[in-house]
């Protein structure tokens, strides 16, 4: 008998979310540490150089996640009706050889030019730091397409062990560095490690826990590594580059949408506050990382999901189905996040927690966020990948604006506002597009319902008269059931239309 699509869809998500939801959880509590130890300017350098790791992240990788599905199943099919030169193994292979070779000549460049680059950023002296972003964006690039391969046979459950195991090992090196190096130091004043980092706490120490992790990942890896065949095949490789570059250069966008307020708060906000503010915000941020996991965890699962599925004669009433569940579940982990912020913000620091006014913002961002991969799917599905750079061109081009136009007097309050705004453009725009080559019949009624009747519930939960912390948990918890039961019908009624 075959699977249930939504079983097996719901099942290999919870076992990425799994992971992620233990990997992020444990990372999570390096929150308080950083707001605690850190200042805010220090915690701002950090968020500074993740994003340009995130940017730089997406360039290296080349959209070659979503290329290996897309051929590797077609590889698949060919294999089933016969072909025996047919191997979804080449696919992988070649799209390693690809990024290992780029990331490799990245490497070697920023290695060499680390000191002038430092300087180049405001970070005299800090060219060790450098050199760590590129080696971490060269093993996480490679590393990605090995956990490709491990989301495209389905073994989620050793792909949720390795990147569970990969961020314990980075919360570890943390704990490690900020609380028990800073003793030793002071009576090994001429340890080895010093001449990896500091003898002092700061922001590096953030950067080399995550080498360290990444490191320790990629050792796990090494048996997928073997599994390759380092055989190159230049139809194979071209086919993989012109499928999947125009949705590097979307996504290059749209991760330059999501991280370039951390970058245009240097130049539109004043040298003396804004890496302190930049601090800030990021706190206020990882509150609603949940929402921000929950997209990703999806992804991890709906995407391979999608592509299988794509010759089956219901498939866009099933894409329409998910998306439906999907907006339900998040607009439940939004009240979540939203009535229980009195406890949930104590994880910040005092400094810190002024940040938590962008944290409803940025939760809504990470659904729309969520609504617009859903809706997308139709050009990855359809092979219109061109479609994918100028959505993402038209996001990108609000958030600048926004942002340009309005941070200089509003600070990270106009960032927030600005994901929100590009977000929606870029589902608009995708909309109107997916209708016109890849219609989807998506119900909308149910899926505005969802999101309305959560914010009312929100807005009726601002209104309430003050009471003391757990008389208040109580009503909220009463207020989040109410939104459970009408939303759990039309879920239920949706999986048996």
């Amino acid at each position: 008998m075959a699977k249930n699509p939504f079983k097996q869809l719901a099942g290999e998500t919870a076992i990425y979310g799994l992971s992620s939801i233990l990997a992020r959880v444990v990372n999570f509590l390096l929150v308080p540490l950083y707001t605690r130890v850190l200042t805010e300017a220090q915690y701002g350098s950090v968020t500074y150089f993740l994003a340009y790791i995130a940017i730089l992240q997406v360039v290296l990788a080349l959209g070659l996640e979503t290329g290996c599905f897309r051929y590797a199943q077609k590889e698949k099919n060919a294999a089933e009706a016969g072909d025996a030169a047919a191997d979804p193994n080449r696919i992988f292979s070649n799209a390693f050889m690809i990024v290992l070779g780029l990331c490799l000549a990245f490497f070697a460049v920023v290695s060499i030019f680390s000191n002038g680059i430092s300087s180049a950023l405001g970070y005299e002296g800090f060219g060790k730091i450098i050199v760590y972003v590129g080696a971490i964006l060269l093993i996480d690039t490679v590393t990605a397409i090995l956990f490709a391969r491990l989301r495209y046979e389905h073994k989620a459950l050793k792909f949720a062990v390795v990147r569970t195991l990969k961020i314990l090992t980075e919360t570890g090196a943390n704990l490690l560095l900020y609380l028990a190096l800073p003793r030793y130091l002071a009576n090994h004043s001429g340890a080895l490690i010093t001449r990896f980092v500091s003898a002092t706490p700061d922001f590096t120490y953030a950067i080399f826990a995550i080498l360290v992790s990444c490191i320790v990942c990629l050792l796990m890896l090494l048996p997928e590594v073997f599994r390759l065949r380092f055989v190159p095949d230049k139809k194979v490789c071209k086919a993989l580059l012109v499928y999947s570059i125009p949705l590097m250069l979307a996504g290059l966008p749209g991760v330059m949408n999501d991280l370039l307020d951390r970058v245009l708060m240097q130049a539109f906000r004043p040298e003396q506050v804004w890496l302190s503010e930049l601090g800030v915000y990021q706190a206020g941020v990882k509150i609603a990382v949940i929402m921000s996991l929950f997209v990703q965890m999806f992804r991890y699962a709906a995407e391979p999901f999608f592509f299988q599925r794509e010759k089956q004669k219901d498939s866009k009433t099933l894409y329409a189905q998910v998306m439906t569940w999907f907006v339900a579940f998040c607009m439940a982990g939004f009240l979540f996040v939203m009535l229980y912020l009195d406890v949930i913000g104590l994880l910040l620091g005092k400094d810190f927690r002024i940040g938590l006014e962008i944290t409803p913002i940025m939760l809504m961002a990470y659904v729309m966020l969520g609504m617009q991969f859903n809706i997308s799917m139709w050009y990855k599905l359809s092979g219109k990948t061109n479609y994918a750079v100028w959505i993402t061109l038209a996001g990108l081009l609000v958030t600048i604006v926004i942002n340009v136009v309005f941070m200089p007097r509003y600070s990270y309050h106009a960032a927030a506002w600005a994901h929100i705004a590009s977000y929606l453009v870029m589902m608009i725009i995708s909309l109107v597009l997916g209708n016109k080559y890849y219609p989807i019949p998506y119900n909308w009624k149910k899926i505005i319902f969802c999101i309305a009747f959560a914010l009312a519930i929100y807005a009726v939960s601002r209104f309430l008269p003050e009471m003391s912390l757990w008389p208040k948990m109580a009503v909220h918890t009463g207020l989040i059931l109410l939104y459970l039961v009408p939303t759990g019908l039309i879920l239920y009624k949706t999986r048996n239309a």
